[in-house]
């Protein structure tokens, strides 16, 4: 992996998040867990370049995206689409993810990464906050994708390392 300047990519992060889907990981210490993320986004706030993912409470990543510094969005290649199916679908409380999907973690980096991701963000958490139902200006928003009240909470994480594979 080599390391690049967010500024010199030219990836289209519109299609990576939606068509290609990302691996949302953080580790505590003693497990990672990656978790497939198809919403987000990238830009700059704060005159910094950041990553903005959203997490439901219920997800086992959520707890160790609250409690620790940093996390990785990985973009893996098309070929390993039943890898992000398997991370999507299965829980880390019950699998080990890493293991049963054969992904290698490369050593060195704060956030968890593999060595099979064609482009990874690592990035320090900046800002946290749950959405709140009375801010959505559309009301459908809180119908339609939060039935259960189960509020994303939205991530905000400055990226301090691009890895290119």
């Amino acid at each position: 992996m080599q390391k690049v300047d967010p500024k010199t990519l030219d990836a289209n992060f519109f299609s990576l998040l939606s068509d290609r889907w990302a691996l949302l990981t953080a580790a505590d210490g003693t497990k990672c867990n990656p978790m497939t993320v198809s919403w987000g986004g990238t830009g700059i706030l704060w005159n910094r370049p950041v990553a903005t993912v959203y997490v439901r409470p219920q997800r086992y990543t959520y707890g160790l995206i609250e409690h620790e510094k940093y996390f990785s969005l990985s973009f893996l290649p098309e070929k390993y689409r039943e890898v992000m199916a398997l991370c999507g679908a299965k829980s880390g409380r019950d699998t080990d993810k890493v293991k049963e999907c054969n992904l290698t973690v490369l050593e060195g980096e704060k956030a968890p990464c593999f060595a099979q991701a064609e482009l990874t963000l690592v990035c320090r958490k900046l800002y946290a906050q749950s959405f709140d139902p009375a801010c959505f200006a559309d009301g459908t928003m809180d119908e339609s994708f939060y039935p259960g009240k189960d509020y994303h909470r939205m991530y905000i994480g400055e990226i301090e390392a691009v890895l290119k594979g």
